[in-house]
């Protein structure tokens, strides 16, 4: 076992403590990896207010480099530079049909806090904490992850900044080039300019999408997408968004995405789609949230589809998004403000007010 520090979620209001932990070694097809990089997400809030983590580690954006590995893994080495994304079984008949964000074990693995058997390999002050969120746990100086979700990245690329690969700027990014693989001078309307909403305007703008429609309240985020390739921005707080967007595509948009969780803006990303359209919805809404959709839109050919993690495979689209980033056509590096590890309070205050976009911790 080996010491470490992590920041610990004492209660659904309270902040973030920094407390002593020990960590196990990695099972067999496990690897122990030195955080460098974790970036805060909207899912870590939302584990944290439920109160079901008390007591345990959050953080599912780590990266860092490897420090051992299992005696089954054989595709990562010590010094190895990895991004932690989510866990997929790569067994179950989804995996086996392609889509490992729609894993048959992926809430057990990725939101119990703990392995597929139950166990964690965390403990704090004597006790066993839930210590493998997302397979990870990466609020921490170390985490245990597994070899399913620690893809190796080109260790030329700064490790610090990559971990909202693995999650937030993976989701929006991917809705945009594999749920909906928009093409050049296809329309699309993004509906939300956070971390999700900001990845999917720089991916859209990479795969040519003509116009680009960013719809948010917060004036800074609407210039913030301007700056990463919006052609039009809209204000939801002052204007009538559908009828803007079919203004400035008559006839309605190819692609929607709901980047927020929000009903309404839900039903507004549908109603501006052409038809045969489709719309993903990405953001997470309240317990019970439900959104009232018109039949015969829907019967005009349009789509309505629900979508986790970008419908990514991190293997390959991670690396996929480094390569845009060093081509320059996904600077997602814009978006991020690094932090020591002991402000991690302040920087859930900064992204809650909008200060920033997306903050990334640096344990290490």
């Amino acid at each position: 076992m080996i010491d470490i520090t992590a920041a610990v979620a004492t209660s659904p209001e309270g902040p973030f403590s920094l407390s002593a932990g020990r960590l196990e070694e990695p099972r067999a097809e496990e690897v122990r990896v030195r955080i460098r990089g974790v970036g805060i997400c909207h899912t870590d809030l939302v584990m944290k207010a439920s109160g079901y983590f008390n007591g345990g580690v959050l953080g599912h954006e780590g990266a860092g480099i490897v420090e051992k590995v299992g005696e089954d893994v054989t595709d990562l080495a010590p010094g190895d530079h990895v991004v932690l994304s989510y866990f997929a079984c790569h067994h179950c008949a989804t995996c086996g049909a392609g889509q490992p964000a729609y894993c048959e074990r992926f809430t057990r693995a990725n939101a119990s806090g703990g392995r597929l058997d139950g166990s964690s390999p965390l403990s704090i002050g004597g006790e066993s904490a839930k210590g493998v969120f997302f397979y990870q746990s990466s609020f921490a100086t170390h985490a245990i992850a597994h070899r399913n979700n620690a893809v190796k990245v080109d260790a030329s690329v700064p490790i610090e900044i990559l971990g909202p690969l693995g999650c937030g700027f993976q989701t929006g990014a991917g809705a945009v080039l594999n749920t909906l693989q928009a093409r050049a001078g296809e329309g699309i309307a993004i509906f939300g300019a956070g971390a999700v909403g900001l990845a999917a305007t720089m991916a859209a703008k990479a795969a040519g999408a003509d116009p680009i429609i960013v719809v948010d309240r917060i004036d800074d985020k609407l210039e913030t997408a301007r700056r990463l390739g919006a052609t039009h921005t809209l204000n939801g707080a002052e204007v009538d968004v559908v009828e803007e967007i079919r203004r400035i595509r008559p006839g309605g948009v190819h692609h929607a995405l709901e980047c927020v969780g929000v009903p309404t803006l839900l039903e507004q990303a549908v109603a501006v789609l052409r038809p045969t359209g489709t719309c993903a919805l990405l953001g997470v809404g309240a317990t019970g949230a439900s959104a009232r959709i018109n039949l015969m839109t829907l019967l005009q050919g349009r789509t309505l589809k629900g979508v986790i993690e970008g419908d990514s495979d991190p293997r390959t689209f991670i690396p996929r998004l480094i390569g845009l980033y060093q081509e320059g056509r996904f600077p997602f590096d814009t978006l991020v403000r690094t932090y020591p590890f002991d402000q991690i309070n302040q920087a859930i205050e900064d992204m809650a007010s909008g200060r920033v976009v997306k903050p990334v911790l640096l344990p290490d």
